[in-house]
């Protein structure tokens, strides 16, 4: 007697029905497809954040190289003029007598719209050294001026009796883009 049951109990599971196979068809599309867009999001802010990474260290770089130039320059002569490559000329005499002239120019980059930031050195008109400090500048954002007031905002571009410089750079990397600006104040007696 015991053993008929267990032919019917056995009987009863062979297979899975139509309705079982569904939804486990179905779990397993769902499971599948957050997953896989688990993946694309983790893929996705990397390529976001990196790109956000570039950028602030383009515009880290180019403000300490201008700000650490902008303290040695005894002349300090902004060129905002957007028909010309050059954004700042320092100008400087050393110990030795040695006149040092940094040109700062902003210069198409091979493709798009952005500009590669460079600077030259020349040391008694001889050009020392060529750097790219920074790329994928924005040179609609991209300026130096002169804080007359002691305000903190730009107030001429002119040689003035000024309080302070004011350097803004802007970076544009995939979409992400990263604005700082740079305060300095010039040494005594600079122009």
């Amino acid at each position: 007697m015991m053993f008929g049951r267990l032919g019917v109990i056995q009987r009863d599971q062979r297979g899975l029905t139509l309705v079982e196979l569904l939804i486990a068809i179905l779990l397993a599309g769902v499971v599948t497809g957050g997953i896989t867009m688990t993946i694309f999001q983790v893929f996705n802010m990397n390529s976001r954040t990196s790109n956000h990474m570039v950028a602030i260290r383009q515009v880290q770089h180019a403000g300490k190289q201008v700000s650490q130039d902008l303290l040695q320059a005894k002349h300090i002569d902004t060129e905002n003029n957007p028909a010309t490559p050059e954004l700042l000329t320092l100008t400087w005499t050393d110990w030795d007598d040695a006149r040092h002239e940094i040109v700062y120019t902003l210069e198409d980059m091979p493709s798009g719209e952005f500009k590669i930031l460079r600077r030259e050195h020349k040391i008694d008109s001889v050009t020392d050294s060529t750097i790219n400090v920074a790329e994928y500048i924005d040179p609609a954002e991209t300026n130096c001026c002169y804080d007359c007031n002691g305000d903190g905002y730009c107030d001429c571009y002119d040689d003035c009796n000024c309080n302070a410089i004011i350097f803004t750079v802007t970076a544009n990397v995939g979409g992400q883009s990263e604005t700082r600006i740079y305060e300095v104040m010039p040494r005594s007696g600079s122009q």
